[in-house]
């Protein structure tokens, strides 16, 4: 038997059909490449120029590095005296950087950014799962140059972390949609869930604002049986309880006096936050204090803490509007036409679930916010910026697909005509900033209207229309977030925009003064402000509340409680468990930044009832904390005076100890105490 040696056969040559996929795939592949490339320019060029941002977190963060129970708990000091008044995830992500990369504005803020730039994945990839890459790229465009994003992507509050994880939540939902297979689809839902959960953990319930439109999706849209949808919604929020649960539970279990004390609550739990402060109270508002939620403003009308007052305009209104609703009315279009389009597809399809998924988050997270009495600030509304971008990329690629009818295009040209119209009237309430630029972008997108309305059949003059319409409606957004970006921010209520764009009557350039956590506008105690010189910026800057101008980009400026080296060096040399102890938990932020020393926060942010008298003079007398700084910026009282725990310790130490002024600051050594 003889075999054959056949001479090698040329590879067939790749197909056209193939090589115009790959070619696809490697064009797409590229086009994300860039937009995720420009993104994470855009959230981290001069990104350390705002120092620690919020020194309250960069201080948590600080401690969190030195220290795993301040690390798990979140507290505010290394000692674990008491925990912010939010529960702990993202300081969890910024303790880590910390602790691996070592303290510093770059290691707290790096990973902000990067959220940012993974938040713009997930919603491109969510997008295109229903629609095309190219839908993908739009929405995630959209959501990069929110600037609301830009704000908050390149600062240390929790919502940078609460947007990536409401994100990929959205995209495990349309997963779960994607597939027949019950158990599969069961576990993309489950996923959703657990990510909900550390949404929770991480903004408690403005995390779970987007769960009743998750649930609805998936009802309507679910390729199972309507009583296995059922079931499969029962187990991902089972899995939403135990990603949530398992911290709460661990801290109600957890004994107090090993623990530091639940920050803004009254009874030092959790559940007090999450019903009180940090939850239903900021929907309902409440009296001033620990556990209200309505913030300091409790004299004031409802919803006058920043956000200006309720109604459906709240979101287009001077403190709100350009922060996030340059693109609103252009994704109400897309949600309305978008629905109309789909109106005769299966109950399972895809896009249309896709357009429930993103128009129930905004509409029910934009209604809460619209109405919502308790405390509100302007970049809350980063949370609507996915659901926007997601809503204009699923509801204009519905239009495009049908392009050839009237209807398509009456809905794209809308599209436009609404982005550049609303654009036009946000740039001219600043109408000294680029001045010619609003009129730009209205001639761009009514020349694109009018072209895509014009096109019929002909794909490539559509094309070119909605190429510009889309240039020329995100040119306004775009601008804002660079300006956004190249401002430095600091304080705890941070704005978007240029210099000038926020009135007088709302906050940015001034105005009203209540903060983060929120600061009180009640009595305040009469001591003297530390002092010092601008050094702060490496210490994190803007701490107080500024009436008259503050800072361009936010609150700050006006009482800043700043460290001065000759205080600073007291603190280092004190050999107890707490350097000091001061009023309110800016002031010890501060400190702590600047000295590198746990410092007591007396009443934290928000009044908490902590520590006692009885408790205060117990750290004295067991020598574990050294000096009393007097001022700083106390927090508020509740009927009696004399029931504040600042005024009663305050009291106390002026009665058993001899002032100092320090650089102009008062201070009481309490060392050696006896009773």
């Amino acid at each position: 038997m003889t075999t054959t040696l056949l001479p090698p056969q040329p590879a067939s040559p790749p197909s056209r059909h193939r090589r115009t996929r790959r070619f696809s795939l490697n064009r797409d592949t590229a086009l994300l490449a860039a937009l995720l490339t420009v993104t994470a320019v855009l959230y981290l060029w001069d990104l350390t120029a705002s120092g620690y941002a919020n020194t309250f977190y960069a201080a948590a963060a600080q401690a969190g590095s030195k220290d795993w129970t301040a690390w798990f708990f979140g507290s505010l000091d290394s000692e674990n005296f008491i925990t912010v008044d939010k529960p702990p995830a993202s300081l969890w992500v910024m303790g880590l950087s910390a602790r691996i990369f070592g303290f510093s504005s770059a290691s707290i803020l790096v990973p902000q950014a990067l959220m940012g730039v993974g938040a713009v994945a997930v919603v491109y990839a969510a997008v295109k799962r229903v629609a095309t890459p190219t839908a993908g790229l739009l929405a995630g465009a959209v959501l990069a140059a929110t600037p609301a994003a830009a704000l908050m992507f390149k600062f240390d509050n929790p919502d940078a972390l609460l947007v990536l994880l409401m994100s990929i939540g959205g995209y495990f939902v349309v997963r779960s949609l994607q597939t027949r297979i019950g158990r599969r689809a069961a576990m993309w839902l489950a996923l959703a869930g657990v990510a909900l959960g550390f949404a929770f953990l991480t903004k408690m319930l403005q995390g779970l604002l987007v769960l009743p439109a998750f649930g609805l999706t998936y009802l309507v849209a679910g390729h199972v049986r309507l009583r296995a949808r059922v079931l499969h919604l029962l187990g991902a929020f089972a899995a939403l309880i135990a990603g949530a649960g398992w911290w709460v539970l661990t801290v109600a279990l957890w004994p107090a006096s090993a623990r530091p004390y639940i920050g803004g609550s009254t009874d030092n739990t959790v559940m007090d936050l999450v019903l009180g402060y940090n939850g239903l109270g900021r929907i309902f508002g409440g009296s001033s204090g620990s556990g209200g939620g309505g913030g300091f403003m409790s004299d004031a009308p409802a919803g006058s803490s920043f956000g200006g007052s309720t109604g459906l305009d709240r979101l287009f209104g001077n403190e709100m509007g350009i922060q996030i609703s340059w693109l609103i009315p252009a994704a109400l279009v897309a949600l309305v036409f978008g629905l109309i389009a789909r109106g005769r597809a299966p109950r399972t399809d895809l896009l249309r679930a896709s357009l429930i998924l993103w128009g129930g988050w905004f509409v029910v997270t934009g209604l809460i916010f619209s109405y919502m009495s308790g405390t509100i600030h302007p970049y809350y509304t980063v949370a609507l910026a996915p659901a926007i971008a997601g809503l204009i990329g699923t509801g204009g690629y519905a239009l495009w697909s049908k392009r050839e009818s009237i209807f398509g295009r009456e809905g794209l040209a809308s599209m436009m005509l609404a982005a550049g119209i609303w654009s036009w009237v946000l740039l001219q309430r600043n109408a000294d900033w680029l001045p010619a630029l609003k009129w730009i972008l209205l001639a761009g997108t009514v020349i694109a209207a009018v072209l895509i309305l014009a096109a019929g059949r002909y794909r490539k003059l559509a094309a070119v229309a909605v190429i510009v319409g889309s240039l020329a409606g995100l040119g306004g957004s775009v601008s804002y977030a660079v300006a956004t970006s190249a401002t430095a921010h600091g304080g705890s209520v941070p704005t978007a925009g240029p210099e000038g764009a926020v009135s007088d009557s709302g906050m940015g350039g001034g105005g009203q003064a209540p903060m983060e956590g929120e600061m009180p506008t009640g009595d305040m105690p009469t001591g003297d402000m530390p002092t010092g010189d601008a050094a702060g910026a490496e210490v994190g800057v803007e701490v107080g509340v500024d009436m008259a101008g503050g800072m361009a980009g936010g609150m700050g400026g006006g009482m800043n409680a700043e460290s001065s080296d000759e205080v600073n060096a007291l603190l280092e040399s004190a050999d107890t468990k707490w350097s000091a102890a001061v009023n309110s938990s800016m002031t010890a932020a501060t400190y702590e930044l600047a000295t590198d020393t746990a410092v007591i926060a007396i009443g934290g942010w928000s009044g908490d009832p902590t520590p006692t008298l009885d408790q205060f003079i117990s750290y004295v007398s067991d020598d574990q904390v050294k000096y009393y700084i007097a001022g700083g910026m106390g927090a508020p009282t509740t009927g009696d005076d004399s029931e504040n725990v600042s005024t009663q310790i305050a009291e106390w130490v002026a009665a058993n100890f001899t002032a100092t002024t320090v650089d102009g600051v008062t201070i009481y050594d309490m060392s050696g105490y006896t009773g």
